[in-house]
């Protein structure tokens, strides 16, 4: 198989400034890498910590060999996560204006033979879609995602609550990054969506589902989803990956 992807960002209908960053870029031998972040922590400090993420992160994705990458993918993002949290760490320490800054990150190592190798931090997302259905592959570090876990809350209760925005987890809080691993395998014409939750909060599962598979051509699937987005307000940034396998 091969891999097809494409990606798009936008500032929505609301916010003064995009934070949300993102990277996505062929890394030899049919592999793909890709990184979404979202920033937190002031109108400038956002921006700074997902823009810093995405380029440490990526640059240290780029730095690896294809068959150090592809040797061990689970290792290379989880380094590459590393990075981002000191980067974003220390420059929130010693510049004020940078107080308390961090930012969410979901990446992915995929192979043409269909194995993906994902990350995860705070509540941007990864899906695997396919004609049979949607599925999160991640799961968020979050208020209402803990309390859906304990049963207190449902699925649909959660897009709703309040505290909706709370995250657990970010890139830049801590001294040490606390990030999970998932693998994920795609069959010939599936799917893989990294996004933001400007994107999530605003379309439910079944809406992507449908863009994904039924709305039209791959290739415009992204502009679609953002365009279904600010049609309905899009209160916060708007990001998307889309990665396909054929």
């Amino acid at each position: 198989m091969t891999i097809r992807f494409w990606g798009i960002t936008d500032v929505g209908a609301v916010r003064a400034q995009n934070q949300d960053s993102y990277y996505l870029k062929p890394a030899g031998d049919g592999l793909v890498t890709a990184v979404v972040c979202d920033g937190m922590g002031g109108a400038r400090a956002g921006n700074v910590a997902s823009s810093l993420a995405v380029e440490t992160a990526s640059e240290h994705l780029e730095s690896l060999t294809t068959e150090a990458l592809a040797a061990s993918p689970g290792e290379a993002l989880t380094q590459a996560a590393s990075v981002a949290n000191d980067a974003i760490f220390c420059k929130a320490a010693l510049e004020p204006e940078c107080l308390g800054m961090g930012t969410t990150m979901v990446s992915a190592v995929a192979f043409p033979d269909g194995h993906i190798t994902v990350l995860n931090i705070g509540d941007s997302r990864a899906y695997h879609v396919c004609e049979e259905g949607i599925a999160k592959v991640t799961r968020d570090h979050s208020v209402v995602e803990d309390l859906v876990h304990r049963g207190e809350i449902t699925p649909e209760e959660a897009r709703l609550h309040p505290q909706k925005n709370l995250i657990t987890r970010c890139l830049g809080s801590e001294s040490a990054a606390r990030t999970d691993l998932y693998e994920v395998v795609l069959q010939s014409g599936e799917f893989l969506l990294l996004c933001t939750d400007g994107l999530s909060n605003v379309l439910n599962d079944q809406e992507l589902l449908y863009e994904i598979i039924h709305g039209g051509e791959p290739e415009t699937c992204c502009q679609r989803m953002l365009d279904i987005a600010l049609s309905r307000g899009a209160p916060d940034n708007v990001t998307a990956v889309l990665i396909q396998m054929v």
